[in-house]
């Protein structure tokens, strides 16, 4: 690698692979910078029934549609790093691997970037490392006795992996509803902590829900066309799952499965958990959403 570059990309995920692949194409001198190895974050912190929530067909990129023969289905954790590493191969990004960048700093408009490769200065920085890889692990884990084992959703691998006996997931976000269903497959005891992320149906009059968003124009729409503004930003994203085929996910349903479910847990103390009276709340506005998806639809079909 030469030491200074038109601009330097941080990061080897998809977004800094498609920038890269937009600078190549305009013959701008860079260089992509990433901590480990292409899409390491799907291979290393993903479990392993993982797969995508977005239909196939979704999955383009700047220079790359979906290549496969199932554009309605889910890729699972290995046809999304074979779609990864397809990507790389079709146009030989300059990514360097295994280089952490430690310190970007700006001097009279030069930046200068401190990697464990050594020294680099660029022109431009485009900083493509997202904001999902340091996890985010309640305070009160901390005074849960040591004997509970604990991991975060990016440790999970699958249900044999985790000591016997019941198992509680905290949130149900995407991945915790993802990993309770999962748990809740393999046939262990799952206690589940619900939170406020809303849910959507998987398909409405016979289409999947992705396919009517992206027909209306919803993915389209930036932050300052948003109702919301900026601060939709930090929504959470409505729990589904491609599992199978994919499928909705109604907790209520977990329930007369047999899955417990409390509400969004307050405090921890030794081996005693409490929890908010939330959880009716909670199920109520996540189908208050699901519907209110379901009938912008309705009108968009009108």
């Amino acid at each position: 690698m030469t030491t200074h570059h038109d601009v330097i990309v941080v990061g080897g995920g998809h977004a800094g692979l498609a920038t890269s692949y937009l600078l190549k194409q305009s013959g701008v001198d860079h260089i992509v910078l990433d901590s480990g190895a292409v899409a390491d974050t799907w291979r290393l912190k993903r479990w392993d029934s993982f797969c995508l929530v977005t239909p196939n067909w979704q999955c383009t990129l700047p220079g790359f549609d979906y290549d496969g023969d199932d554009p309605d289905g889910f890729m699972n954790k290995q046809e999304i790093l074979e779609f990864f590493d397809r990507y790389v191969e079709s146009f030989d990004p300059p990514l360097h691997s295994q280089v952490t960048v430690n310190e970007v700093a700006c001097d009279d408009g030069r930046f200068t970037l401190t990697t464990t490769a050594g020294t680099f200065t660029a022109d431009k920085v485009v900083v493509a490392t997202s904001n999902y890889h340091r996890p985010r692990i309640p305070t009160i884990s901390q005074s849960i006795t040591a004997d509970v084992k604990q991991l975060h959703s990016s440790e999970y691998k699958n249900a044999a992996s985790l000591p016997d006996g019941a198992v509680m997931v905290v949130g149900t976000g995407q991945s915790g509803c993802q990993i309770a269903e999962d748990l809740h497959i393999e046939g262990r005891p799952v206690h589940l902590c619900v939170g406020r992320a809303p849910r959507v149906a998987r398909a409405y009059r016979g289409r999947d829900v992705v396919k009517w968003l992206d027909q209306m124009g919803h993915y389209k729409i930036t932050v300052d066309e948003h109702p919301e503004g900026h601060a939709v930003r930090f929504e959470t994203n409505h729990y589904v799952t491609g599992r199978g085929g994919g499928h909705e996910i109604n907790l209520r349903d977990f329930a007369e499965q047999g899955m417990k479910l409390y509400g969004h847990l307050e405090s921890g103390e030794g081996s005693s958990l409490s929890f908010a009276d939330d959880l009716i709340s909670n199920l109520d506005n996540a189908d208050a959403v699901a519907l209110r998806i379901n009938r912008t639809i309705e009108q968009y079909i009108q």
